[in-house]
């Protein structure tokens, strides 16, 4: 594979375009997914926005409010993950007609590897395949490892052609001059840690040696950052289904919780809720863990290992949940919930 090629396809606005191949009179109308569907009422975001949407401004992650106020003749819809989950199998299925590796990266999202000649025609016979059997459109990512090609799908969304390509040549003279933020996995709080090392752009995050990073990072971290900075990856493409390590539940309440009869009954109902899937897949709890988001955003997170050792009890499971929830300040009410289940196999 060090010589080879990964593919990165990545499905554009994927819950729009659905709605839209449901619905064929909304093609060319603003979409908006998200929550219940209804703009009006609190604490519900966008899921995905379709590109006449995003003209207006909107994006994933606003508040369905801001989205109305933005884009007010949009149309609203709710979420409906059955119908999302059955489109991206078919997606995936017709990947699998490919005689490349495929990993499912999720609903929306796929990484092909193997023996690729030629990359470019690959991509298009891609993406020709998945508007003519799933009715719908993507982009590709093409690059000599995963980071490359998953990067390279975010130009390719602007590419009319719907294609890019990086390569070890191309990647410092397209990515150097960019922010760290523009890396494939590194957030805010990492960005922030560069820039007090005085490390802004891709071409000085690579050019840094390992012992400055260290001064901010774990090793492990450090040395992670030094290697997708000058454009390195992973080139192994896994075909095995990926096992789930934890599951999680949240809620955000439509008005905050101020006693704590009620935040003590809504976490024991989401603990059940999740233990209830979790035993439905085979699997046992191991930790338990809690989050609370207060009414100021202010976020609290504890966990702790079932006494017992692993356990698919939803008696155990949720009072272990309340038990954790004791190591958590309650001062202020009480805007979100969630539980975390770290998981070990049957």
């Amino acid at each position: 594979m060090a010589d080879g090629w990964v593919l990165h396809v990545d499905l554009d606005q994927f819950f729009a375009s659905v709605e839209v191949l449901r619905r064929p009179e909304l093609r060319g109308r603003p979409v908006v997914v998200g929550g219940s569907g209804d703009p009006g009422r609190a604490r519900t975001v966008v899921a995905t926005a379709s590109r006449e949407a995003r003209e207006f401004g909107v994006r994933s992650g606003m508040p369905m409010r801001m989205a109305a106020r933005k884009c007010p003749d949009a149309v609203f819809l709710p979420t409906d993950m059955p119908a999302y989950q059955q489109a991206s199998d078919q997606v995936m299925a017709t990947l699998r007609g490919f005689p490349v590796r495929l990993e499912v990266y999720g609903l929306d999202e796929a990484f092909l590897g193997g023996d690729i000649d030629d990359p470019q025609r690959l991509a298009a016979d891609v993406k020709v395949a998945i508007l003519d059997q799933a009715g719908l459109t993507c982009a590709v990512g093409i690059g000599r490892n995963k980071n490359q090609a998953k990067i390279a799908a975010r130009f390719a969304k602007r590419d009319p052609a719907g294609i890019a390509t990086l390569t070890d040549e191309t990647w410092m003279p397209v990515m150097g001059a960019r922010p760290v933020g523009d890396l494939w996995g590194v957030g805010p709080k990492t960005v922030q840690k560069l820039g007090e090392l005085s490390l802004p752009t891709i071409a000085d995050l690579a050019a840094a040696d390992l012992e400055t990073l260290l001064q901010r990072f774990p090793r492990r971290a450090a040395e992670w950052l030094s290697v997708i900075a000058r454009g390195g990856g992973d080139t192994e493409v896994v075909t095995e289904p990926r096992v789930a390590k934890s599951r999680s539940k949240e809620v955000t309440f439509a008005h905050d919780l101020t006693e704590r009869a009620d935040i003590e009954q809504q976490l024991t109902a989401l603990a059940r809720r999740l233990g209830t899937e979790v035993v439905e897949a085979g699997r046992q709890v191991a930790v338990v863990a809690v989050t609370v988001r207060s009414s100021s955003f202010y976020t609290q997170t504890r966990q702790a290992k079932l006494r017992g050792g692993p356990s698919t009890d939803l008696e155990v499971i949720s009072r272990a949940a309340l038990s954790v929830l004791e190591k958590i300040e309650l001062r202020r009410p009480v805007r979100l919930l969630g539980v975390r289940a770290d998981l070990v196999d049957e």
